[in-house]
C-alpha cells in the first residue's frame, strides 16, 4: 500500500472491554444501566506510525503517509472494498465513556500500547490462512 486513507476509529483494548463487562456485572450501581466502552480516536496514519516505531523491522512495510481523498475516491469507482470506505473519509466519530469511568472506575490503556500489543501478538502467532 502506498499510504493510508484519511479514516479513523476508536481504539479500545479487548482486555479493557472484558474488565468493563466484569465491573458492570458485579457492581450493584450498574444494575439496569448501559455503558460505552470506547477508546481513543486515531486517524489510520497514527497507528501506522506506532507500529513502525514499536515493532521495528516487523513493521517495515507499514505505510505512514496519508493519501489524499481523491487517491481513494478514484479507484473506489471500480473497487468495491474502497467504495465502502469513501463515506468515512475525513469523518471523526467519537463516543464518550465518561459514565463507565464515573460509575465503574473504568480505566483504559493508551491506544498506542493496545495497537503495539495487538500487532506483536499477530507477529508472534500469525493467523492461519484459509
Amino acid at each position: 500500500m502506498p499510504g493510508t486513507a484519511r479514516i479513523g476509529f476508536e481504539v479500545v483494548d479487548v482486555r479493557d472491554l472484558a474488565d468493563l463487562h466484569i465491573r458492570a456485572m458485579t457492581a450493584p450501581e450498574a444494575a439496569g444501566e448501559r455503558f460505552i466502552g470506547a477508546g481513543e480516536f486515531r486517524w489510520m496514519s497514527e497507528p501506522a506510525a506506532v507500529l513502525r516505531d514499536r515493532l521495528g523491522d516487523a513493521a517495515a512495510k507499514v505505510p505512514t503517509r496519508t493519501l489524499p481523498d481523491t487517491a481513494v475516491r478514484l479507484p473506489a469507482r471500480v473497487t468495491p472494498g474502497l467504495r465502502a470506505l469513501t463515506p468515512y473519509l475525513g469523518r471523526k466519530h467519537l463516543h464518550v465513556s465518561d459514565k463507565a469511568e464515573r460509575v465503574l472506575g473504568r480505566r483504559t490503556r493508551p491506544a498506542a500500547d493496545t495497537l503495539a500489543d495487538c500487532a506483536r501478538s499477530l507477529v508472534e502467532r500469525p493467523v492461519p490462512r484459509v
